[in-house]
């Protein structure tokens, strides 16, 4: 049988990493041979081991030796990559290496180099004389580029288990549904928000006109203004029922304080967009005193990034929405370089669309009362994805309220 040596290093045990190369093989019809294994001593001390891979047919190692690859497996021969021009503007060359969000690095004429951003489903564009590889999207590939193919030199770091402390998004292994206790989740929550802070990270909210209409718009203002809020991504959705909250007190007609739905429920939400494009512009508003609370009112107030990407269902839009999907996706990828940590809630494609863009080591919350969104949007592979099945208001209240009294006990 055709066989491959493949050597781990690193956090493996503790990770996972070890078990899943493993089973990995088993699943997929081959056999192996552990050659050579080291168990770090301490919890902060590495782990090694070397296995012999074994399959019934050289393309069937090729394809398990590749699988192996995505959790860190390094092959012994150390290869340089294969490269081969794209045949055309927006085409990738036959056989072209798919990325995942894990870092990966690429192994051509005796050295190595990270591709950059590390990010899925794209392409490996290499520039051999500056020595540069970067992850390529289907519209940004150009005829003549050079296109990394197959797998060999290619090698993918696995995010690993922190090993100076524990918390909920790498120890919990399954979503929370509604049934569940959900206050330590919400606490490491708090917690996690104020290590990225005080660590000069970024904090990403992804969120849709759910929060508005459950009541939570309040809370998310709070975390705004708080200084717990980096970059805001969302569709035209949330920002229309946030201004029409904050101009006539309704979210598509609904008195979201008490009252009846008037007849003309409709009317509001035009009549907000149609203000808002009248004056130029969420910002502009705000400026002009005619947006004078809400949401994006407290982005702008607080020098708070916004990203509002549109849909074919959006009804204006509104000034500040980038209709041009690849134009929003460029302008989320430019924003998110330094995320430690991404909130989503309330909107399952906003939320898949942005988690798509994100390295496996930013850790994902995903909060919505669909327990079908929540599965969608984390991945049990992943140790850093956690999904809360529960009320969107009722999550931000709370961690909101975790926040208080951290920042008073901070105080005394």
């Amino acid at each position: 049988m055709p066989s491959e040596t493949v050597e781990l290093r690193g956090h493996i045990i503790d990770s996972l990493i070890l078990p899943k190369v493993l089973d990995e093989i088993l699943t997929h019809g081959g056999s192996f041979r552990i050659a050579e294994i080291k168990i770090g001593e301490g919890r902060t001390d590495q782990s090694y081991a070397k296995i012999e891979v074994s399959a019934p047919s050289k393309d069937a190692l090729d394809d398990l030796t590749l699988r192996l690859r995505q959790h860190g497996a390094a092959v012994v021969e150390r290869a340089s990559v294969k490269l081969a021009p794209a045949p055309a503007d927006g085409v990738f060359p036959h056989d072209f290496y798919v990325t995942t969000n894990q870092r990966t690095f690429i192994r051509v004429g005796g050295s190595e180099m990270e591709a950059t951003p590390a990010m899925m489903d794209c392409g490996i564009g290499v520039d051999v004389e500056r020595k540069e590889a970067r992850a390529l999207k289907f519209h940004e590939v150009r005829a003549g580029m050079q296109i990394v193919t197959g797998h060999k030199g290619v090698r993918v770091a696995p995010a690993e288990r922190s090993t100076e402390r524990t918390d909920a998004f790498e120890f919990i292994t399954t979503n929370l549904s509604t049934d569940q206790p959900k206050s330590a989740v919400i606490r490491e929550t708090a917690r996690e928000f104020k290590r990225v802070r005080a660590e000069g990270g970024k904090t990403l909210l992804v969120a849709g006109p759910a929060v508005v209409q459950a009541g939570a718009a309040e809370h998310l203002e709070k975390l705004i203004q708080r200084g717990y809020v980096d970059l805001l991504c969302a569709g035209n959705a949330l920002a229309v029922h946030d201004v029409e909250r904050a101009l006539y007190g309704t979210s598509l007609g609904v008195p979201l304080e008490g009252g009846s739905t008037s007849e003309r429920w409709h009317e509001n939400q035009l009549r907000a967009i149609n203000t808002i494009r009248g004056v130029g512009g969420i910002a502009a508003a705000v400026e002009k005193g005619v947006l004078t609370k809400g949401i994006l009112h407290a982005c702008v107030r607080n020098s708070v990034d916004f990203i509002l990407c549109g849909s074919i269902r959006d009804n204006g839009p509104l000034p500040e929405v980038i209709t041009d999907s690849l134009e929003a996706q460029r302008a989320i990828r430019d924003k998110i370089d330094g995320v430690a940590i991404a909130l989503m809630m309330g909107t399952m494609l906003h939320s898949m669309a942005v988690a798509s863009l994100l390295p496996a080591g930013v850790k994902m919350l995903c909060v919505d009362i669909n327990p079908a969104a929540v599965a969608r949007l984390t991945d049990p592979r992943n140790f850093q994805a956690l999904g809360l099945v529960t009320d969107v208001e009722l999550f931000l209240r709370e961690l909101c309220q975790h926040l208080e009294k951290d920042e008073k006990k901070s105080a005394e």
